[in-house]
């Protein structure tokens, strides 16, 4: 090899260095670039999106998508996917409206929706993993199987409570009374949620089973996972989530609806893959999730400030999102090969 060979192979090595580090740095920030880019815009053509009872509005309604796209992103991380979380915070938030009417305290009709999301999720992690079948399929069956229990639970009708307890402040701005706490409980129990998944992502054996199981499944049973059972817990844990948002969504709207977050599962997906999860598995983060979660509602609410704007519209929007989440996750991976 000639003098001159090594600087040509580092002139040749140099643009793709360059292109890794700035898929990286784009990996990274091009959430949060994205969200403060949107934002900004629709601040600029409405002045009615940039005032704080806006703000209030859209963080109540993001704490929903937040914690059930906690459970989501530990599923993609994994490797799987969940069709279902839509239909499962609906009928978590039928089984807490049918407890309460049964004359059980909050807590407990809480701790019921909580318990049957959990349920759903244990089902899904037993059909994937003892029967074998691809997440896909199972969410997809359960989907419409959940929906359609919670519309029997609630007899084809909605389920109103008059006196819904504590439940009912906990996605509601504080008075002037208890200013003091900057936020509605509900989003506290969300900040709390997720710094908590975020720790077991960092300091846990659970957590980094998560990441080597979504990386490459084989190797990490090799390597002495317990592969069927992190799944199965994996899958548990998401469906105690969507139990808990559920809960929270039974406290936004005031009673349960078995017709309830319908496309929930869109955005809870759209969330995690724009936030960074790497729909392959393997990749994910905590704060990517609260990102892409945030960006979905500033996009929602602002779409609503143009007049004669129709529903129609959001849901085109929404999937071109995921369309473009999936084609960034894309790009993503073979960046990094």
């Amino acid at each position: 090899m000639t003098s001159s060979e090594p600087a040509k192979l580092d002139a040749a090595r140099g643009p793709d260095v360059f292109r890794s580090a700035a898929t990286q740095v784009l990996s990274r920030l091009g959430p949060l670039i994205g969200l403060i880019l949107v934002a900004g815009a629709f601040a600029i053509a409405f002045p009615k999106f940039r005032t704080a009872g806006n703000a209030e509005v859209m963080l109540l309604q993001t704490a929903i998508v937040i914690t059930a796209g906690l459970g989501m992103t530990m599923i993609i991380i994994s490797g799987g996917i969940d069709l279902s979380v839509g239909s499962n915070v609906a009928m978590c938030s039928v089984v807490v409206a049918m407890l309460l009417k049964a004359g059980f305290a909050p807590m407990s009709a809480a701790a019921g929706g909580i318990a049957a999301g959990m349920a759903s999720g244990l089902v899904i992690g037993s059909l994937v993993t003892l029967l074998r079948l691809q997440p896909f399929i199972v969410t997809l069956g359960m989907w419409g199987a959940l929906r359609g229990l919670a519309k029997w639970l609630a007899d084809d009708s909605v389920v109103f409570i008059a006196d819904r307890g504590w439940l009912d402040s906990l996605l509601v701005v504080p008075s002037e009374k208890n200013r003091w706490m900057l936020v509605a409980p509900g989003l506290w129990l969300t900040l709390l949620l997720a710094v908590l998944v975020a720790g077991v992502f960092r300091y846990t054996r659970f957590g980094r089973h998560l990441f080597a199981i979504g990386s490459n499944e084989q190797t990490a049973r090799l390597c002495g996972v317990r592969v069927n059972r992190t799944k199965i817990a994996v899958y548990a844990s998401a469906g105690a989530l969507a139990g808990i948002a559920g809960v929270l969504q039974f406290a936004y709207v005031g009673l349960g609806d078995p017709t309830g977050a319908a496309g929930m599962e869109l955005d809870v997906i759209a969330a995690v893959v724009i936030g960074g999860a790497s729909l392959s598995g393997g990749v994910g983060t905590v704060s990517g999730t609260i990102i892409g979660a945030l960006l979905m509602t500033v996009v929602a609410n602002g779409l609503t400030k143009f007049p004669d704007m129709r529903n129609s519209v959001q849901q085109i929007v929404t999937g071109t999102i995921i369309v473009i989440a999936a084609a960034l996750d894309r790009l993503r991976r073979g960046g990094r090969a």
